[in-house]
This record gives C-alpha cells, sequence and structure tokens, in this order.
C-alpha cells in the first residue's frame, strides 16, 4: 500500500475504481512529467452520490463532499496512469465546476472539498492554483466537477 493510500484509510477513505470514459476522450495524458487528468464527477463506482444544483436540492456542504467523491475519482485516475499515487510531486492546477442556481457565489466553498482532500493527502505538494465556477448543469446532473493538472516525479 502506498503512503498515500494509507493516508486515505486513516481518513476513513477508499480509493474507488477509475471512472468509466463516457464519450470521446481519455482520462488522462502524459507528456513528460506532467499529467492532464480529465473531469470527474461525483460518481462512486459508477454510481452516482451527489445529484442536483447546490441553493436548491444540495447544500454547500453536501456539495463540498461532492467534490471529495470527485478528488477520489481524480486520485483512481492518477494511480491508474501511473501505478502509485505517491508518483506525484506536485498539484499544479484544479479546476472546479459547481452545478449551482443562478447568482450562487459560493462555489470556492465547494471545490473546497477537492482541495482540501488534495492537501491533506499529499501536504505542500498538494497546494495547487485553482478556479472555481458555478454552472448551470453539469454531466449526469453532478453536483461537482473537477479536472486537475499534476506534476510526476521524475
Amino acid at each position: 500500500m502506498s503512503t498515500i493510500e494509507a493516508k486515505l484509510a486513516e481518513l476513513g477513505l477508499k480509493l474507488p475504481n477509475p471512472p468509466a470514459v463516457a464519450g470521446a476522450y481519455v482520462p488522462f495524458v502524459r507528456t513528460g512529467n506532467m499529467l492532464y487528468l480529465a473531469g470527474t464527477i461525483s460518481a462512486f463506482n459508477g454510481e452516482m452520490t451527489h445529484v442536483g444544483q447546490v441553493g436548491k436540492e444540495q447544500t454547500v456542504q453536501s456539495g463540498y463532499e461532492s467534490a471529495k467523491i470527485c478528488a477520489l475519482n481524480t486520485l483512481a485516475n492518477i494511480k491508474a496512469a501511473t501505478g502509485s499515487l505517491d508518483s506525484v510531486k506536485q498539484f499544479v492546477l484544479v479546476t472546479g465546476f459547481v452545478n449551482a442556481v443562478s447568482g450562487f457565489t459560493d462555489s470556492p466553498a465547494v471545490i473546497n472539498g477537492a482541495s482540501e482532500l488534495f492537501g491533506k493527502l499529499y501536504g505542500d505538494a498538494g497546494k495547487h492554483a485553482r478556479a472555481a465556477v458555478a454552472a448551470a448543469g453539469l454531466p449526469k446532473g453532478s453536483t461537482a466537477e473537477i479536472q486537475v493538472i499534476v506534476e510526476l516525479k521524475s
């Protein structure tokens, strides 16, 4: 078990299976030491965990949990791409989308669910640049979606 997977277990979290591709794209692209990860939604092993808009069917707190599920799916894709979650040198960028009602302004609090998990697992290497934006809808009605870029160890 990797160091990061041990930390996940300490937090009471499990890594899901890598999410199935749902369109004309691949789950990740590696170029040099950079790994570009496709967007992941809040489904755990294929079952949606959070559906609906923050401010309507979901709250900021449940949106936070949705973003955490997205982060777990991203981690599953990192492991699928590299063989180990310990291969990450630095989280570079997280772009977060929140399915929210018109005028919703608290997207950063929702996407913190992903950002804070990366920080807990990777420390300073989990710190990243970020965008967090509200959207009128996301795939399968997901409450959140994240897209991530990481630098890998040489």
